[in-house]
């Protein structure tokens, strides 16, 4: 069945690249509504913006959205990655500014705010995406794939030059309420040099040690150390999930990600939607619903840090 939120749930903080102060609601919607942004500090024109795969505009280092009117909402990232860890398709988010707050740099927040506000499920079945051929697109030495598969799978590999982070694997069956307890709370991170160079060109004004994880040679500069051994690798597959989820529906299937990002992402399920054969929608019954991910989440799967 399709969930949605019991009730509202709101987060205050920083965006990430903009530095400035937002608030974001995220409310129940009706089945079959889908994600929708709204833009609550704008009064004229259409301040509404679909999450879908065909909304998402070339950005640097996120996420970003855009409707037909040139309103734009960035970082969407982490907040659809915990809502599809969640099993939550129907929310309509409201945000005061162009950017989503980055809280801790993870998911975690966001699914804890969700399972504090409830989970009510719906009178409607839940439409899965189903892959049926192996599609692939490639960038360099970068490639994001997906290919058949009865349950959502993610396996992806990283490889930096950093001693801190190195080449990194994972693979994982994100079933049920995975998402939440291997992936929800890894934190986005950057290299030390790479803040610094941002900066100076105005980005990542907002960002801290404490919502990021970063980076200097064999060094973790950030206070507490690392969440996890490979947190860098999990908080890949996390930004995965949210982009994936901007298919319109869970997937069922399997991404390889290899050093793939945002942008690659997107051009995989571009490339997806463009190949007749590929894929097909389908109503999940009884036995594919129990197996999608956050599925019977429950708050003792949070993470101690959410």
């Amino acid at each position: 069945m399709q969930n949605t939120l019991s009730k509202a749930a709101t987060f205050r903080g920083t965006g990430l690249h903009s530095g400035a102060s937002v608030t974001m609601v995220v409310r129940p919607a009706p089945a079959g509504h889908g994600i929708w942004f709204r833009r609550t500090d704008l009064t004229e024109g259409d301040t509404r913006i679909l999450a879908r795969w065909d909304t998402v505009v070339p950005s640097k280092l996120c996420t970003l959205i855009e409707n037909d009117s040139g309103v734009t909402v960035s970082t969407i990232e982490h907040v659809m990655a915990a809502l599809a860890g969640s099993a939550i398709q129907n929310a309509l988010i409201d945000i005061d500014g162009p950017e989503v707050p980055i809280l801790d740099g993870s998911s975690a927040p966001f699914v804890a705010g969700f399972l504090a506000a409830g989970i009510t499920r719906q009178n409607a079945q839940v439409r899965v995406l189903r892959i049926l051929a192996p599609v692939e697109v490639r960038d360099g030495d970068a490639v994001a794939r997906l290919e058949p598969s009865d349950m959502f799978e993610i396996d992806f590999a990283i490889d930096f030059t950093d001693a801190a982070i190195g080449r990194q694997e994972k693979r994982l069956n994100l079933s049920n309420g995975t998402f939440v307890r291997e992936l929800s709370d890894s934190r986005t991170f950057c290299r030390n040099a790479d803040v610094q160079n941002m900066r100076a060109r105005g980005l990542a004004l907002g960002g801290t040690f404490e919502n990021a994880v970063v980076f200097e040679g064999d060094r973790v500069l950030s206070p507490g150390g690392l969440r996890h051994a490979d947190e860098p690798v999990r908080h890949k597959m996390l930004d995965a999930v949210g982009d994936l989820a901007l298919a319109g529906g869970p997937i069922l299937g399997r991404y390889t990600g290899i050093r793939a990002g945002h942008a690659l992402t997107n051009r995989l399920l571009r490339q997806l939607f463009a190949t007749p054969g590929a894929w097909r929608w389908q109503e999940c019954g009884a036995l594919t619903g129990a197996k999608l991910p956050g599925v019977g989440v429950h708050v003792a799967d949070l993470p101690a840090c959410a």
